[in-house]
């Protein structure tokens, strides 16, 4: 690749490492084709974009974004999973493509809101459920205090109902 394809590929990096929400590195040594691809694919359903860029490149990408925070890692092999949507989506399919390889495909480091992140931290995040769960669930207990006070506001008159049901029973029997 010529001068001017590095700056305009660097320049291209950086704009995407300002736009994303985390962005994590991997050591791929040891990966075939076919296992790449399938990282590949799997990250493209997650939106997340999976590329593998000279950590010189890398480096001088990072400069001048939150991102800096990952540069001690820019060494040996590095691929990079950037994701702009879902950083627990890209966690789970990255701590779960490392867990079911029998080589070496490892996790070296990840940004998340500007903080450097562990390999033990990408894990604990592939840990949570997912954003649609956590969703309904603060949903559910939001909901929870309102339907409970509509059951108590149903309760009076259902139990005057009750009561006068009750009064007329007894007249009936009388």
């Amino acid at each position: 690749m010529n001068k001017e394809g590095k700056h305009q590929l660097v320049a291209e990096v950086h704009d995407k490492l300002q736009r994303a929400k985390a962005v994590f590195l991997a050591d791929f040594r040891g990966m075939n084709v076919g296992q790449a691809t399938d990282l590949r694919n799997e990250l493209r359903k997650a939106d997340v974009e999976y590329k593998v860029i000279k950590n010189t490149l890398l480096e001088l990408a990072s400069k001048g974004t939150d991102k800096e925070a990952l540069n001690p890692y820019f060494a040996g092999p590095t691929a990079v999973a950037i994701s702009y949507d879902d950083p627990v989506a890209a966690a789970k399919v990255l701590s779960r493509f490392a867990k079911e390889q029998t080589n070496p495909f490892t996790l070296k480091a990840g940004v998340l809101s500007g903080k450097a992140i562990s390999p033990a931290d990408i894990q604990a995040l592939a840990d949570l459920p997912s954003r649609e769960v956590l969703i309904a669930k603060m949903l559910g207990s939001m909901q929870a205090p309102a339907t409970n006070f509509v059951g108590v506001l149903a309760a009076v008159p259902g139990s005057f109902v009750r009561a006068l049901n009750a009064i007329r029973i007894k007249k009936e029997g009388n």
